[in-house]
């Protein structure tokens, strides 16, 4: 077999040996019960650190559908409230309603009492909310914010095993928390595009959006279009269509 393939003339078009032997594969590993590899993805990066004087929220910008990016400038951390902001993960409109509801909750509360919202406060409605739903909104969260107690507490945990320590300086923890998203976005499919910070401090808010593009589009190297008739075609049928417009009508948009 070997000998009458180097021996065929070249032809022109694709090659499709690699289609024929993963079709091959994919037989096989059914026989025996095994499947192929497949790309590892996961999902968006978020994370969030306690510093000194407050705490920073990160996350990576990319939106997918399936194995499509849909949207490389997504905005994934939400406003709770002036002093709490939140990280989303999970499915879009899942993590967009949720962090609405909450905020628009915690609006009403801080009314009624008269005082800044804490972010145990924040912490409690949304775990209440999450769980009253039984894993049927897919949202995973990362709340930060300060209130009159210090520094505020995170609903959900991110792993610094390396270079975390307790009482960083601002510049340290926003290079930590920049490292940490840039991680998950050189290393993972489904988080990509820009790194935005949400740097909350006692009486001070700074959203950082985007605090830097980590996926610069390069330059292309080479000239990536092929002369008509590179490609073989087998085989060529036009079928003129008959058609007579009946009725045309033109919409307009409405943009009262």
């Amino acid at each position: 077999m070997a000998t009458l393939i180097v021996n065929q003339p070249p032809v022109g078009g694709f090659s499709f040996d690699h289609c024929k032997r993963n079709a091959y594969l994919l037989v096989e590993a059914n026989k025996v019960g095994s499947s192929l590899p497949s790309a590892r993805k996961t999902g968006t990066t978020i994370c969030g650190i306690v510093f000194k004087d407050g705490v920073i929220l990160g996350a990576d910008t990319r939106a997918t559908e399936g194995m499509v990016v849909a949207d490389k400038n997504c905005s994934k951390i939400h406003h709770i409230s002036p002093n709490i902001y939140c990280c989303g993960a999970g499915t879009a409109a899942d993590t967009e309603m949720t962090t609405q509801i909450i905020s628009s909750n915690l609006e009403l509360h801080a009314l009624s009492t008269g005082r800044v919202p804490r972010v145990a406060t924040a912490n409690r409605m949304l775990k209440q909310m999450l769980f009253r739903y039984q894993g049927h909104i897919g949202a995973a969260l990362v709340l930060g914010g300060v209130d009159c107690n210090g520094s505020g507490s995170l609903a959900a945990m991110a792993v610094f095993e390396d270079r975390y320590k307790p009482d960083m300086e601002e510049e340290d923890a926003k290079r930590l928390v920049r490292d940490a998203i840039a991680a998950g976005i050189f290393n993972d499919l489904g988080s990509g595009s820009n790194i935005d910070l949400c740097v909350i401090t006692k009486g001070n808010l700074d959203y950082i959006r985007p605090h830097e593009e980590a996926n610069k589009k390069g330059v292309r190297t080479g000239d990536y279009k092929y002369k008509r008739g590179t490609t073989g075609v087998l085989s060529k049928v036009v079928t003129p269509l008959n058609l007579e417009v009946v009725e045309e009508s033109v919409l307009t948009m409405d943009t009262s």
